[in-house]
């Protein structure tokens, strides 16, 4: 418990580092300069597209003629870049948002590690491209069961408790993997991640139940078409902090963990020392010993 609560408490004071913050608003710029791409490449040939799409639609002819009988004036003219905004804006949303979460992971993971565990060894237990294929493997699993559980969700209470559940889970396993893919080796990995599998899939529940948080801006600002410029950008702006928070929050858990771990096997293999430190083993002790110790 006191691994928990020290690694939330630090998780949310580096949340206002001048560097967590710079990170977390990289997708507001890189939306800003995709969307500029876009719109000097493809706006008048998508609006194009849209509204001819939109005339030539035989369910939607007499209703868009009724309407612009109403108004005196062309209304796919006025619907289609409204229609190109709208479709345009999740896509751009998305990319921006994968981009910048696979970016995000290391240096939060080196911030943490530089600012509290300089001496700790990197063993490089995990390659990037087996990092990112063990990732996506792991993201396809999520979407199936969220597919497969659909139907339960029909059920008042396991709406607010799978769909948390699942990307708590997805969450877990992917940041904690990330969090010592540079520090452990594949051994004290599967070690740590067997010792503390409940808290740290506590720790991603609690994630994927922020994470839904600012589904609720985005969902405000797509009602209120007037603050739709304020609310999305925001959402997206919690969306990255949500990441990033739950990204210090595993990379604080788990390299404690793992310099906690090292320390006890150092102990251990001291002269005259027993099976390993007691429950009352002071954490400074363990940490000098970790600094002290380097495996082979």
């Amino acid at each position: 418990m006191r691994l928990l609560i020290d690694s939330f408490s630090r998780a949310v004071a580096y949340c206002m580092h001048p560097r967590v913050i710079l990170l977390s608003l990289l997708p507001l710029g890189l939306m800003l300069a995709l969307a500029a791409i876009f719109g000097y490449f493809f706006w008048d040939a998508t609006v194009a597209w849209t509204h001819d799409a939109l005339e030539s639609w035989p369910l939607l002819s007499s209703f868009w003629g009724w309407v612009g009988r109403l108004f005196s004036s062309d209304v796919t003219t006025v619907i289609a870049p409204m229609v190109v905004v709208l479709a345009a804006t999740p896509l751009i949303v998305v990319v921006c948002l994968l981009i910048v979460a696979g970016l995000m992971a290391a240096p939060l993971t080196r911030l943490v590690a530089t600012r509290r565990f300089p001496s700790l060894e990197q063993k490089k237990g995990a390659s990037f491209i087996g990092g990112a294929l063990r990732s996506i493997g792991l993201t396809i699993l999520a979407l199936l069961a969220l597919v497969v559980s659909m139907p339960l969700w029909l059920i008042p209470p396991l709406v607010l408790i799978l769909p948390p559940l699942i990307w708590g889970w997805l969450t877990y396993r992917v940041m904690s993997f990330d969090a010592l893919a540079d520090h452990a080796s594949p051994e004290e990995r599967a070690a740590l991640l067997r010792m503390h599998r409940l808290p740290l899939l506590g720790v991603g529940i609690v994630c994927g139940y922020l994470g839904a948080a600012p589904s609720l801006v985005w969902a405000s600002g797509l009602l209120f078409a007037a603050a739709f410029l304020i609310l999305v950008p925001l959402a997206i702006w919690i969306y990255t902090l949500v990441f990033a928070f739950s990204g210090l929050w595993f990379a604080h858990y788990c390299l404690d963990a793992l310099a906690q771990l090292r320390a006890q096997r150092a102990l251990a293999t001291l002269p005259g020392a027993g099976p390993g430190p007691g429950p009352g083993t002071d954490h400074a002790d363990l940490q000098a010993a970790s600094s002290q110790w380097k495996a082979p």
